[in-house]
């Protein structure tokens, strides 16, 4: 991953992380969750979206970072990854998703400091920069891999049903 069109940007706590935008179906309002029996915590649950059952995560859980209240700004990031060996879609519970912009040049660094720290980094697939802040470019493939396939089961799409943020 070193060249980014565009991305969509949003904050989980201090930090700006994005997707490519290819990866984003929809961006959603808050809406009600049903809980996924025995799931681990950073599940929240399923939305229906059109009939379609959704997995969504919190990614305040799932990056161990502090619970938050749900505010007017908090949205559901819909993205699809592949997982299992299948197209898969799920929901993001961000903290405030801020736009659909290109990087400042249009490139991605990788995150070839992450090994000297000690830690892989593979949720992370690059480091751009938007206005001169910093933006962690997540790989969703990997950040998802921990997810349980009982909970991807729930749904699946096919690779023609994505649509990408206009």
């Amino acid at each position: 991953m070193n060249e980014c069109h565009e991305i969509v940007s949003f904050t989980i706590d201090r930090a700006t992380y994005g997707v490519p935008v290819g990866r984003v179906r929809e961006i959603l309002d808050i809406c009600p969750v049903s809980p996924v029996p025995r799931a681990p915590d950073y599940v929240m649950g399923l939305i229906d979206v059109r009939g379609e059952n959704i997995p969504v995560i919190d990614m305040r859980s799932l990056l161990r970072l502090p619970a938050a209240e749900d505010t007017p700004q908090t949205r559901f990031l819909v993205a699809q990854m592949h997982q299992h060996g299948k197209d898969c879609v799920l929901g993001i519970r961000t903290d405030r998703v801020i736009e659909v912009a290109r990087l400042d040049d249009d490139t991605l660094r990788p995150m070839a400091e992450a090994e000297l720290l000690g830690w892989s980094g593979a949720a992370v697939g690059a480091i751009g920069r938007r206005n001169g802040e910093i933006i962690s470019i997540l790989d969703l493939d990997n950040l998802f891999a921990e997810v349980p396939n009982a909970v991807l089961a729930q749904q699946s799409v096919a690779p023609d049903d994505t649509q990408g943020v206009q």
